[in-house]
């Protein structure tokens, strides 16, 4: 470990600066880009996606500066024979399940301060409508940048952090969970104020989730590639008349 990693280790304020260099660089970047890919839903797809990579590469810079690898944010080598793949399994859908329900209660509680409010907005996928070859090469691509992607960046990275800062307290993990909830929900930006509510809620599942787990990562990383999984099979089926 080097001086600038002891620093992020020790120092709050180099902390709070790591956590605005993952962010604040990377966030604000679609919000200067996205005008110039224009009504192209595919250009404004790898806009988000690119910022994300690069989030997490800056996010493994600092692992690597501090002397730590992706199992310190719950990405852990994981042992055991079938009985422990089971058991992954069964979180796993649970994780979902919670997931889904959390979701749903984000446009509960947007109906009852809007009234019954349209869906999310998900017009920026309508390039996989139809488009079967279309749609086998951006799973593979979800399932990196958004499943493994965002639940490294929100959960592992910026809970485990915000977390440490608070010194490990129960009061800052819960903290944590729920700053990660909304910086998860305002990253769905694009799918209008109810998916960001929606999306805040899902993360605060989540977050709940990751720490009932004992921060192991791969539960909620295959938990959220069910549910991309599932958005992109929706969005490449033939809209509904």
């Amino acid at each position: 470990m080097n001086n600038l990693g002891y620093t992020l280790r020790s120092n709050k304020l180099a902390q709070v600066g790591e956590l605005a260099v993952v962010f604040a660089v990377p966030g604000a970047a679609p919000l200067l880009a996205l005008p110039l890919a224009g009504e192209n839903p595919l250009a404004r797809q790898a806009v988000v996606w690119v910022a994300n990579v690069v989030m997490l590469a800056l996010v493994w810079a600092g692992l690597r500066m501090r002397g730590q690898g992706w199992a310190h944010l719950g990405l852990a080598r994981q042992g055991g024979g079938a009985r422990a793949l089971w058991r992954g399994f069964l979180k796993t859908l649970a994780v979902f399940l919670a997931a889904v329900v959390a979701f749903v209660v984000g446009s509960i509680v947007m109906a009852n301060i809007v009234g019954k409010p349209e869906g999310a907005d998900m017009s920026g996928y309508d390039y996989l409508r139809g488009n079967l070859p279309l749609l086998l090469a951006a799973l593979p691509a979800v399932w990196f940048v958004s499943s493994l992607g965002e639940e490294i960046v929100y959960r592992g990275f910026l809970i485990t952090r915000l977390a440490e800062m608070g010194a490990g307290t129960r009061a800052a993990w819960r903290w944590a969970v729920g700053v990660s909830a909304l910086a998860f929900g305002a990253a769905h930006f694009q799918w209008g104020l109810i998916g960001v509510v929606q999306t805040a809620c899902m993360g605060l599942a989540l977050g709940i989730s990751y720490r009932v787990l004992k921060r192991n990562l791969w539960i909620l990383v295959v938990a959220h590639a069910y549910m991309d999984t599932i958005l992109f099979v929706q969005m490449y089926l033939p809209a509904r008349p």
